[in-house]
């Protein structure tokens, strides 16, 4: 009887020891609840694979529900997220109700997803004429692009609000290609300490220019005059032999007029100069803010109509 009560005391060890891991991974892998998981596992006999498979289509169904009752309550927190390579960029803003949830690790890797998908949307967009391809997204048009596993961002975007239980929104997108010769990058705010090709914050921007000096990497600096930009949000690039600068200084809104973010000494213009660059042009972004967009029709590489994108006047 001894032994017999050792057997079972030492076999009911090993199962629920492999039964707490299994539920360990479960719950770090989906983030879902510890009674979902462990229902998930006791339902498909601790195979990980189908326990997963199975929340989510749980939290897809529920994430539908959720959304529909939630539809109605307004987003006004969230997020700005970035990708750029050189030659590609890409700017999404996505909502949510509160700031909570925009610091949610399940938000922050939705903004991931979606500047993700516009960025290989860019790399698949055949270059229109002119130095600049420029593609917007509205919220439906940026729903219907795919993410890495298959879904659409929207039905993603459901599953994240099963999760978090609050509404949010894919807001809009901005994409760009540019012609050889012509360097795009970007910038959110707050910026981290590291230059990476993808980076979120409440604000950011995509500047395109050219460097007149190709020995020496304008990388640098320009990503600086795109924090400038960021930061100072002027409305237009300017000229010097068209336009005349604001005689108060704040009250400037032509970039090359405005005084220097990171030495107020110095006009962007003459940074500029200095630098041996030349602005095209610019976007930036900021949560919550008004937007007004015109839009044609653009097409892709095989010539056929590209039903999920228009481009940026």
């Amino acid at each position: 009887m001894f032994i017999k009560f050792i057997r079972n005391f030492h076999t009911s060890r090993i199962f629920w020891s492999a039964e707490t891991s299994a539920l360990a991974k479960l719950r770090k892998k989906t983030g879902y609840t510890f009674s979902n998981c462990k229902k998930a596992l006791e339902m498909h006999g601790n195979d990980l694979a189908k326990a997963e498979d199975w929340l989510h289509e749980q939290a897809q169904s529920l994430g539908w529900s959720k959304a529909s009752k939630l539809a109605g309550r307004k987003t006004t927190q969230g997020l700005i997220a970035l990708k750029y390579d050189g030659a590609h960029a890409a700017l999404v803003e996505i909502n949510c109700e509160t700031d909570f949830v925009a610091r949610n690790e399940k938000f922050i890797a939705m903004a991931e997803e979606a500047a993700n998908a516009c960025f290989k949307f860019a790399h698949s967009a055949a270059q229109a004429k002119g130095p600049i391809t420029k593609m917007c997204f509205d919220t439906e048009r940026l729903g219907s692009l795919h993410t890495s596993q298959g879904k659409t961002l929207a039905e993603q975007l459901v599953l994240m609000i099963g999760t978090v239980g609050e509404n949010a929104t894919l807001r809009r997108a901005e994409c760009w290609k540019s012609a050889p010769g012509i360097s795009l990058i970007g910038y959110t705010h707050p910026a981290t300490s590291d230059v990476t090709p993808l980076s979120i914050g409440k604000y950011g921007g995509i500047l395109a220019y050219t460097c007149e000096d190709k020995t020496v990497d304008s990388s640098v600096i320009g990503r600086k005059i795109c924090q400038h930009i960021v930061g100072m949000n002027p409305t237009k690039v300017g000229k010097e032999d068209t336009d005349k600068p604001e005689k108060v200084s704040d009250d400037e809104n032509c970039l090359i007029f405005q005084e220097y973010l990171l030495d107020p000494e110095l006009q962007v213009n003459e940074v500029l100069k200095e630098n041996k660059l030349n602005v095209l042009d610019f976007v930036r972004f900021e949560c919550g803010q008004n937007l007004e967009v015109q839009t044609e029709e653009i097409k892709p590489k095989d010539g056929q109509p590209l039903e999920n994108v228009q481009t940026c006047q």
